[in-house]
């Protein structure tokens, strides 16, 4: 049992860091005009977005950031929409 806890720990602690890490990397692009903010990008598509925002993630493709935003869209599918960090274009909208 105990080993179990410190398992599920220490796989909650990496995935912490990994968030941590995620978000400093966004913050310096950011800051170094390399990618709009989630707020501007949002501003941006928010009427081409299919649904209702429920997850955002910044990815790197192909050497460059992607917001990957997962959007419950009409009758209740769950979409992946890859948006340009940079210039805020909408990619590739795929069905999960």
């Amino acid at each position: 049992m105990a080993i179990a806890l410190l398992s599920a720990l220490m796989v909650f602690a990496a995935a912490r860091a990994d968030d941590d890490r995620d978000h400093d990397v966004a913050r310096r692009a950011v800051e170094r005009g390399e990618i709009k903010s989630l707020a501007e990008i949002l501003q941006a598509v928010r009427d081409k977005l299919p649904g209702e925002v429920t997850s955002v993630k910044l990815e790197r493709e192909r050497g460059r950031l992607v917001y990957e935003f997962r959007v419950v869209g009409a009758r209740g599918r769950l979409l992946e929409v890859y948006v340009d960090a940079a210039s805020g274009e909408i990619g590739r909208t795929r069905e999960k």
